[in-house]
């Protein structure tokens, strides 16, 4: 039973992306089995996913959340797109990465020095920025950016886009953070027991407040690669940046506990999410339909990490009592 857990846990993710992949080919091989439509997908939809779903996956894992990730998106998008259009790119780009590690200072201050919960307090955030936001722009978009920064969300080099390869980069970097660091041993650490990582010597409200900045640094790159890609800075993009982040962060693995899931799970979580849209739209399903869609898988994820945890459980249990029978 244990090695069934395990092999549901490994694989059924991959099997899930297999399928949709598999069932829309099928039903649509027109529309979806095309190589537009799968670079589309996959180097100008997915790392937008997969790229807030990064912070997403780091809040988690640290029995957190961070619903401002979108708002932090937005706001740092905006502020800087005045010095873009004045083609004042470092000053630009410096300022929406700075504004970004603020929010996520905050966030991680509220959180473990406060004593605020993690929704509560990135809730605040998150309707801060966003308010911040729409007052700076009066809810106007800002538009028509030069394109030397535009070249940044739709340029390419050697045939690849360059979203797909700064997306890529920033997995490699979270990966070696998460996997192979004293910072990504303390973070499992603090998400699987805060207080016995405190007690251990270990500073897991400095760990926590780290998470949150690089959430915010996250979302603050996004959201310049967004406005590059869109040639917009739009105080309503936010959208459906945190449903899903929440799905593609759960559905790849990474548990609401704490202390357990991985970048890598992440990705695969993420491209479920983009080809569900993205076989949605095809479809012709409404956006309404979708958002259902998109709740329900993260409910599906929620069960289906009770059911592993009850097969491990279980044969734990079993595997007691034969010993204590012998």
């Amino acid at each position: 039973m244990s090695k069934l857990a395990s092999i549901l846990d490994k694989y059924s993710r991959i099997l899930l992306l297999f399928f949709i992949i598999a069932g829309m080919s099928l039903l649509k091989p027109e529309a979806f089995l095309t190589y537009e439509n799968f670079s589309t997908v996959i180097f100008q939809q997915a790392p937008f996913t997969i790229l807030m779903s990064f912070g997403m996956t780091l809040a988690i894992i640290t029995k957190g959340i961070d619903k401002s990730m979108g708002s932090i998106l937005v706001l740092t998008s905006v502020l800087c797109a005045a010095f873009i259009k004045q083609e004042q790119y470092i000053i630009g780009i410096a300022l929406a990465l700075a504004l970004g590690i603020l929010c996520g200072f905050l966030n991680g201050i509220l959180i473990t020095r406060v004593g605020v919960a993690p929704f509560i307090a990135t809730y605040g955030i998150e309707y801060t920025a966003l308010g911040l936001a729409f007052v700076y722009t009066g809810g106007q978009y800002i538009y028509d950016f030069p394109p030397v920064f535009r070249s940044i969300g739709i340029g390419t080099v050697f045939g690849i886009p360059n979203l797909a390869l700064i997306t890529f980069l920033i997995f490699i970097v979270l990966y070696f953070l998460t996997r192979m660091t004293t910072f990504g041993r303390r973070m499992y650490s603090a998400g699987f027991n805060f207080n016995a990582t405190t007690l251990s010597g270990i500073s897991a409200k400095n760990t926590v407040t780290l998470v949150y900045i690089i959430n915010g640094l996250l979302a603050a790159v996004a959201g310049i690669l967004y406005m590059a890609r869109l040639n917009a800075a739009d105080p309503g993009i936010s959208g459906n940046f945190t449903l899903d982040s929440i799905a593609a962060t759960l559905i790849g693995g990474t548990s609401f506990g704490g202390g357990k899931g991985s970048v890598a799970g992440t990705v695969i979580g993420s491209l479920i999410i983009v080809f569900i849209r993205n076989s949605m739209n095809i479809m012709g399903v409404s956006t309404t339909w979708q958002q259902t869609a998109v709740g329900f898988i993260i409910v599906f994820s929620i069960l289906l990490e009770a059911a592993t945890r009850y097969i491990s459980n279980k044969a734990k249990s079993l595997g007691m009592v034969s010993i204590d029978a012998g």
